[in-house]
């Protein structure tokens, strides 16, 4: 008998020694991401043919100490290699892990292979050829700290690859990890079992193949072993006819019942193709359907509820995947009582969105994430409301404190902004000291800025309560989930605050007191619109008729676009941004406000503003509280600078003339003196300038009418 090693996943060895020990494997024994134990011919073939959770089987031919490359050559040249194959077969070496002499893995390789070939040539043969693409035979070296395992691939390709999966989803799981899930669900053969997202179809296919006693080994074309010297064809023969005879017969009489629901056709599709390769396409009900509004099937009684929902930025917004939990945990709970349902993610926060307590919890990677499957008895007492867009939802026990305060706004808001003609505006800025966001709606999109959360607080409970805002904001507002993005934000240092976050170049466009406007709510930390300053923007507009309008740090140009509709004679838009320029200039042209007189300056706006020799009846600046941009001479501080500043516009300023001076410094102090000397006078209008939805937060910033002084 010979000594093997299973490899597998981590979270799976007790699965797959459990397995193996019902093959007919002896001396049994779990290790990390493997199983060691020891089977004669017959049984490793059997094995190959019956195991769904292995991956591979290596014939392990040495175990040796390896300190260095010259202990990993020796170890490999000890091996009499002509003894199992010959030098016409094409060989691979796949090399595992490193140790603190031998750090790269495709150097480990290159040593393995020259033993190898070494050991040819000195028995006078010919050297064995390298093919990466096609081998005959794949040689495994596994290295763990100092300690070296080699051996010989008896499979080949990955025993994942079962052969009836040629397409697949976004994110497809593993055949050998579906078939795990299924076997830890609770599922027994007696028993209906349902997939309400079920993609490519994989875990229903694992299951139904399980049922109906087909091997999923049975497809495969190449084995490793059939390379080896010591392949018994007559014994292989034998035990392929058996294997294929118990899985003709199998699906005939297969009574389990499987239902599949997927709301892409496309994908629906693949599912139906993948389950006829696998032989068991008659055993499958699948239908279009969305998991969202998930109905029992008629012969479904009691079974079991099986799905690995998507759970990464691949395939979902954040805010559309908390609610696709939070419904998916609704349906499961009002149309599957007595029902058992197991549910594979990589997020623990999204499962919680379920609103169910787990019975069992089992841990298994997927690739390179941390994943858990977590199993439900499904015993929901049926409490349930009617959301906004019409579905059923929880009642709101969602964070009920969060959710009273901003059903309070909107109440409050909704009828004030409709009068106000804006459809942009703050719902929520961190009203309640736990729950620490943001929260703006621009028409029919909903904004979450998080901030950073305290220090004091853990990641893991800043991380619930987010997606419990997320949650309650989606129920409370009943915007579509879609129509929610989500956003971490921190302070920001100068123009920082500007930051791009993708390039999908997704704009909408909104109203604003009859002007029309562009917004940009997921490429950038900001969105082209600062909403506090919108009774600022109406004022320069009711101001600027007839005037000559500069606007300096102007950012996408809407202090601009109201003076221009407003009736300025003439506007003048300088920013150190070609983006924003752009962007100010489409804010403009989607107004009709196109001509020689309204200018777009590309300028370093304190360099600008020290050498221009214009004159402005109005003025609007609103310059950053901090700034030291590559792309300026200088440092700029607006506390420090600001009288500098004034004295600057106080060359354009017109006699009559009038500066609106804006900024986000906390406790900004106006150095009354120095702007007297200067020859010029100051009004405070912060409180006039703050609009209700931020009046809750008076100093998100300050707001000054400079002129000359008289005579």
């Amino acid at each position: 008998m010979n000594q093997y090693l299973a490899i597998t996943s981590r979270g799976l060895e007790n699965l797959l020694a459990e397995e193996l020990e019902q093959l007919g494997a002896s001396s049994v024994k779990a290790v990390n991401a493997g199983v060691r134990f020891r089977a004669d011919e017959k049984t490793l073939y059997t094995c190959c043919l019956w195991s769904r959770t292995a991956s591979r089987f290596i014939l392990v031919l040495s175990e040796f100490a390896v300190r260095d490359d010259m202990d990993l050559y020796l170890g490999a040249t000890a091996i009499n290699w002509p003894e199992y194959f010959s030098e016409n077969k094409r060989i691979v070496v796949d090399f595992n892990g490193t140790n603190n002499e031998i750090r790269n893995s495709q150097y480990g390789a290159l040593k393995v292979k020259d033993a190898i070939v070494d050991r040819f040539v000195k028995a006078d043969l010919a050297r064995p050829s390298i093919d990466r693409e096609q081998p005959d035979l794949r040689i495994h070296m596994r290295l763990s700290r100092e300690q070296g395992l080699l051996g010989i691939d008896m499979v080949g390709s990955g025993l994942h690859q079962r052969g009836y999966r040629t397409e697949a989803g976004a994110a497809p799981l593993r055949e050998t990890n579906a078939a795990a899930l299924v076997k830890k669900s609770g599922w027994t053969f007696d028993k209906p079992l349902l997939d309400p997202m079920c993609g490519s179809g994989t875990l229903l296919i694992e299951a139904a193949m399980m049922a109906a006693q087909v091997a999923p080994g049975l497809k495969r074309k190449r084995w490793g072993f059939e390379s080896l010297r010591s392949f018994k064809r007559e014994e292989w023969m034998e035990v392929h006819a058996e294997v294929t005879f118990k899985s003709k017969k199998g699906p005939a009489k297969c009574e389990s019942r499987f239902f599949g629901f997927d709301n892409d056709s496309r994908v629906l599709e693949t599912a139906k193709a993948n389950a006829r390769r696998a032989g068991v396409a008659d055993l499958i009900q699948f239908e279009l359907a969305d998991a969202a509004d998930l109905t029992k099937p008629e012969g479904f009684e009691e079974g079991v509820i099986i799905c690995n929902p998507p759970y990464g930025e691949r395939l979902g917004t954040t805010p559309g995947l908390i609610a696709l939990y939070t419904q998916l945990g609704v349906q499961l709970k009002t149309q599957f009582k007595g029902s058992v349902a197991s549910i594979y993610s990589g997020s623990d926060e999204l499962l919680s969105c379920l609103r169910m307590r787990a019975e069992s919890t089992y841990k298994l990677r997927n690739g390179a994430l941390d994943c858990v499957m977590k199993t439900y008895q499904i015993t929901a007492r049926g409490e349930v409301t009617t959301s906004l867009e019409g579905r059923q939802a929880p009642v709101a026990d969602v964070a009920p404190e969060f959710s009273n305060r901003l059903r309070k706004n909107m109440k409050k808001l909704e009828k004030w902004a409709k009068q106000q003609g804006i459809e942009c505006y703050r719902l929520y800025d961190a009203d309640l000291p736990e729950y620490n966001v943001a929260i703006d709606r621009y028409a029919e999109q909903i904004v979450i800025q998080e901030y950073a959360p305290p220090k004091t607080v853990p990641e893991e409970k800043a991380r619930r309560r987010l997606l419990d805002v997320v949650r309650a904001t989606i129920m409370v507002t009943g915007v579509n989930a879609n129509n929610v993005v989500l956003k971490t934000r921190e302070k920001q240092k100068g123009t920082s605050q500007y930051q791009k976050l993708g390039e999908a170049k997704r704009f909408m466009q909104v109203q604003e007191y009859g002007v029309e406007l562009e917004v940009n709510l997921q490429d950038y930390l900001d969105t082209g619109l600062f909403l506090d300053h919108r009774y600022t923007r109406k004022m320069l507009g009711e101001k600027a008729k007839g005037k000559d309008f500069l606007n300096l740090f102007a950012y996408t140009g809407t202090a601009t676009v109201h003076a221009a509709v407003g009736g300025a004679k003439s506007t003048t838009t300088i920013d150190m941004s070609k983006t924003y320029l752009a962007w100010a200039e489409r804010n403009m042209k989607l107004n009709g406000k196109e001509g020689r007189q309204h200018q777009f300056i590309h300028a370093d706006c304190l360099k600008w503003l020290s050498e221009d020799k214009g004159q402005y009846d109005l003025i609007f600046i609103d310059p950053p509280t901090f700034s030291n941009s590559k792309r300026m001479e200088d440092t700029f501080d607006v506390q420090r600078d600001h009288i500098k500043l004034m004295a600057d516009l106080k060359r354009l300023l017109r006699p009559d003339g009038e500066i609106v001076f804006s900024n986000n410094k906390r406790h900004f102090k106006m150095d009354m003196e120095e702007l007297d000397a200067l020859g010029m006078k100051a009004q405070n209008i912060t409180n006039r300038s703050i609009p209700m939805d931020f009046e809750r937060n008076k100093h998100i910033h300050n707001c000054w009418i400079i002129t000359h002084k008289e005579g």
